[in-house]
């Protein structure tokens, strides 16, 4: 991973060091006091401690952006600021006007590193501060005009930019807050299932097995009625768990839709989907064909096309035969590699003339396109849809 996202902090080396090139890249405005100490004519001891004064400057205001949202309190970031402030007015009042700009990475730091009800202070107080040292220093004023505005529009630009790290870090929190939810629910509703259809089963099992096991000595034949009730009771239960699990197995269409949006979102790619599909009258296995088609189609678009945008629509349609349910999902990439059909392409194919439908699939001008039908009804829905 090259880069790190908004409200994500650097995992390794290569994001430390992408986050520290698009800090240090703004440090390119130094370049007034730069210049000022190479050719200012200062003597060489001024130059010296004006060195060390600017890389004191510059590594005290790297540490305090590289160190914000790490649980520092208020107090610290205060004491932090007040610290470039006072390096900012010494080297400004000793070498010159062109230090002024240090009041600029002063206002930037309040509004990246405050809350916005304390930030919305400091950065006029940061302006302020400059304001009036432009009017000590000899010739300070020239420089005030095109100081001023970019200290307050950057140090308030910056207080946005932290907002938009928060509500990400937040969103991101609660994502895994809902995935941690929505699993413990779902291994209550596995847990409950499993309870109701074993738990009489097994009941009856235990019963007729202690039955059994009293009438074996004296009744032989009805203990043998026992068993053969033990096994009946068995298979039935077999049969139970099965359909369970195949219904825990079977994809859904507005599953497959949520999670088809997270998957071209993440590989870059602009998704439009359509809203909650109303499935109605959809028999399950037209269903669950549709949902497999969908996510071989999606997958299909993230690791071979190449695609920048996909749209997927969820059609009716009214035919003779009855209603049908069409899924079309179209990319504007390079396509599926190779010349035919893939084995993914193959067996949902086979899957969905299971279920009564049909699948086209191919190239087109602008990328790739697959379509899937399937019956949306029975044959008494003929003539029933708008």
């Amino acid at each position: 991973m090259s880069s790190v996202g908004i409200g994500q902090r650097p995992q390794n080396r290569r994001q430390k060091a992408v986050k520290f090139f698009w800090i240090g890249i703004w440090l390119a405005y130094l370049s007034a006091p730069v210049n000022d100490l190479l050719h200012g004519g200062h003597s060489d001891g001024v130059q010296v401690l004006g060195w060390i004064g600017l890389v004191a400057f510059v590594a005290w205001y790297l540490a305090l952006v590289f160190r914000t949202g790490r649980g520092e309190t208020n107090g610290l970031v205060f004491g932090s600021l007040a610290v470039l402030a006072a390096q900012s007015s010494v080297l400004s009042l000793t070498l010159g006007r062109e230090w002024l700009v240090l009041f600029v990475y002063v206002s930037i730091c309040s509004g990246a590193a405050l809350p916005f009800h304390l930030a919305r202070w400091t950065i006029p107080a940061a302006s302020a501060l400059l304001t009036g040292l432009a009017f000590v220093i000899p010739g300070g004023t020239s420089f005030l005009g095109g100081l001023l505005l970019p200290a307050l529009l950057g140090g308030f630009a910056m207080t946005g930019v932290r907002e938009i790290i928060r509500t990400s870090i937040e969103l991101r929190e609660a994502r895994a807050t809902v995935a941690q939810l929505a699993a413990n629910e779902e291994r209550l509703r596995l847990a409950r299932d499993l309870h109701d259809l074993l738990g009489h089963s097994l009941s009856v099992i235990t019963l007729k097995s202690e039955l059994a096991g009293r009438m074996l000595p004296d009744h032989p034949d009805r203990a043998a009625q026992q068993v053969a009730d033990i096994e009946q009771v068995s298979r039935q239960a077999m049969v139970d768990v099965r359909e369970a699990v195949t219904g825990y197995r079977r994809p859904r269409l507005a599953t497959e839709l949520a999670g088809a949006r997270v998957a071209l979102t993440a590989a870059g790619v602009t998704a439009e989907l359509p809203a909650e599909p109303d499935l109605t009258g959809v028999p399950e296995q037209s269903e669950s064909a549709l949902a497999w088609a969908l996510r071989e189609a999606v997958t299909n678009v993230v690791r071979h096309s190449g695609a920048r945008r996909c749209a997927v629509d969820l059609v009716r349609h009214q035919t003779l035969d009855g209603p049908l349910l069409e899924l079309r999902v179209e990319d504007d990439g390079s396509g599926s590699p190779g010349s035919g059909p893939g084995n993914g392409l193959t067996g949902l194919t086979e899957r969905l003339e299971k279920a009564g439908g049909t699948l086209e699939a191919g190239g087109t001008r602008q990328g790739f396109r697959l379509v899937a039908r399937v019956p949306a009804g029975s044959a008494a829905d003929v003539g029933s849809a708008p």
